[in-house]
């Protein structure tokens, strides 16, 4: 496992998880990083060449006058992906936001993915969801402009980057006893990080957040894009959920009966860090099966031109 950083215009830090093969892109949500990947990623090297990319804003990876919307980073994302694999296209691993950025790379650069895992990822709401009052009020505050900068600022004063880092993990599982400690204490330490040396962190949540908030809006849009896709795709879904009600990927999944979907029931927001066994398992298991195409063995489902 090594730290390593790419020139794209300004630094992008990246994981390399080792591995051979064809290679595996993760791509954490939003407030994320790298590390959430850490539980997983190194077995995941068994099958693929394994590297976790920090978006613009997030991780280990500055602004440097770049835009952290999920529009500029799926346009990092691309880039990121003709650097680390220039002559084969990658599969495509996304947790979140990181999942709808994935999407996106996937119907506008089909020719760059071989196939898609999509881990509880962000998506337009489904007709019979319901989200905590909680998660829809921090997102609309987020969508106004001044104040969600003003929300963000002011609770990262009050709280202090270890709470934060606690109280975003609580929010991915329910029971923070589900995380080991050690990817607990890595995250906590991370964020004091963020918090002594990265000025810009907050403004950059806030960037991403709403420009989310406005793709995810647009269902039929977004619904148009899921329908382009030509790749082997998993989808799975944890079905507690507080970001991602599970009625999102349900009907997604009824959108695509092609695709193969898994459900885990008592699971929160972040499968790879709560059940990392078991998420290894189910990847797997996809990668013998309907999954095979994604690591370039001749079996691929043919792109759109």
């Amino acid at each position: 496992m090594l730290t390593r950083t790419l020139d794209l215009d300004g630094p992008v830090h990246y994981m390399d998880f080792g591995g051979t093969g064809p290679t595996l892109v993760l791509v954490h949500g939003l407030g994320g990083s790298h590390l959430n990947w850490m539980k997983v990623g190194e077995k995941l090297a068994r099958r693929a060449r394994v590297v976790a990319v920090d978006l613009v804003g997030f991780g280990l990876t500055p602004p440097e006058g770049r835009s952290a919307s999920v529009h500029a980073n799926q346009a990092l994302l691309d880039r990121f992906i003709q650097a680390v694999s220039p002559n084969e296209p990658v599969m495509l691993m996304g947790n979140s936001m990181g999942g709808a950025i994935s999407v996106l790379q996937a119907a506008r650069r089909p020719e760059r993915v071989s196939g898609l895992v999509l881990v509880n990822p962000a998506q337009p709401r489904a007709e019979d969801t319901k989200m905590e009052r909680a998660v829809l009020l921090q997102f609309a505050l987020y969508a106004i402009p001044g104040v969600g900068e003003f929300f963000v600022k002011r609770r990262a004063a009050r709280f202090g980057p270890e709470k934060l880092a606690r109280g975003m993990l609580k929010l991915c599982c329910q029971d923070l006893n589900r995380f080991p400690e050690g990817v607990v204490r890595a995250h906590v330490d991370f964020a004091r990080e963020r918090h002594e040396r990265m000025p810009w962190s907050n403004d950059t949540f806030v960037e991403a957040a709403r420009s989310l908030v406005k793709l995810l809006l647009r269902k039929k849009q977004f619904r148009e894009m899921e329908k382009s896709i030509r790749v082997p795709t998993l989808l799975v879904q944890g079905s507690e959920d507080r970001l991602v009600p599970v009625a999102n990927s349900r009907e997604l999944a009824r959108v695509r009966p092609d695709w193969t979907y898994v459900e885990y029931p008592g699971v929160g927001h972040t499968p790879m860090m709560e059940i990392p066994d078991e998420f290894i398992s189910t990847v797997e298991t996809w990668m013998d099966g309907p999954g095979r195409g994604a690591l370039g063995n001749g079996e691929r489902v043919a792109r759109a031109s």
